[in-house]
């Protein structure tokens, strides 16, 4: 056997558990990959049933059964996003963002409405990947109102004026919405504690009257390990498994 002295080093991405600021280029550069990935950008994708039966058989939908989600109205199923189905209909598809970039200065309006400056991170996703449209669940949330993703009816959502909104209704204003998580859940990144924990929250978890806190389910230690997990085809939930009732212990959110 003979080894090669030139041969390239293999390239690794820092672990997950040494990952840093100083690792921030690389994570920007792999949550664009997905992110202006039609089939990754989100945790789910449509394939047309048609197009699966034509091009591998009708025996398939029932062997890929456990990857569909759901079932549309207009004949598609919704698959998970790393799923081989996923892969080969996208595989063609044009690359680029759902919502476009905005400017810096699109960022700074948006933190004067919010009362705060946001973290150098998440100021880059928007300012060099995209003006939300990608990631966890139902996706980020714009930093600008009246961006409408192609066959919907509403806008997407808009993460400045949920914030106002939120303020108004006594939400502490360090919590600014990410994603909706389904249901009742959301996911917020808190603008003022160490390391800007992303936080889960449930909004029926707080009745009327008791301190949102009490809505807490979960805290990812930081938005950087949040999208790192995203980033890397994980699952934000996973670390959410057995979450404690809210109240049994203290979360590190901000006020």
């Amino acid at each position: 056997m003979t080894s090669n002295d030139h041969a390239a080093p293999l390239h690794r991405e820092p672990s997950p558990k040494t990952r840093q600021e100083a690792d921030d280029d690389a994570l920007i550069k792999a949550v664009r990959a997905r992110a202006w990935d039609p089939g990754l950008r989100f945790d789910r994708a449509d394939v047309p049933v048609a197009w699966i039966i034509e091009r591998c058989g009708k025996p398939r939908l029932e062997r890929i059964r456990g990857d569909i989600v759901s079932y549309g109205s207009d004949g598609t199923v919704e698959l998970k996003a790393e799923t081989e189905e996923v892969r080969d209909y996208y595989a063609d598809a044009a690359r680029g963002p759902l919502f476009p970039p905005i400017s810096l200065s699109d960022v700074e309006k948006a933190e004067d409405r919010i009362g705060r400056r946001l973290p150098e991170l998440l100021r880059r996703l928007y300012t060099e990947v995209a003006n939300g449209g990608f990631g966890p669940d139902g996706g980020l949330a714009c930093l600008t109102d009246g961006n409408r993703a192609p066959g919907h009816v509403r806008d997407w959502p808009c993460a400045a004026s949920v914030h106002e909104r939120n303020r108004s209704e006594g939400m502490p204003p360090s919590w600014l919405l990410l994603a909706y998580g389904g249901c009742t859940m959301e996911w917020h990144v808190s603008l003022s504690a160490v390391d800007n924990p992303v936080l889960l929250y449930d909004a029926d978890g707080c009745p009327f009257g008791e301190d949102p806190h009490d809505g807490l389910r979960h805290a990812t230690a930081s938005l950087r390990k949040w999208l790192w997990t995203w980033a890397d085809g994980g699952d934000v939930w996973d670390e959410t498994d057995g979450v404690a009732p809210a109240g049994s212990g203290p979360i590190p959110a901000g006020n």
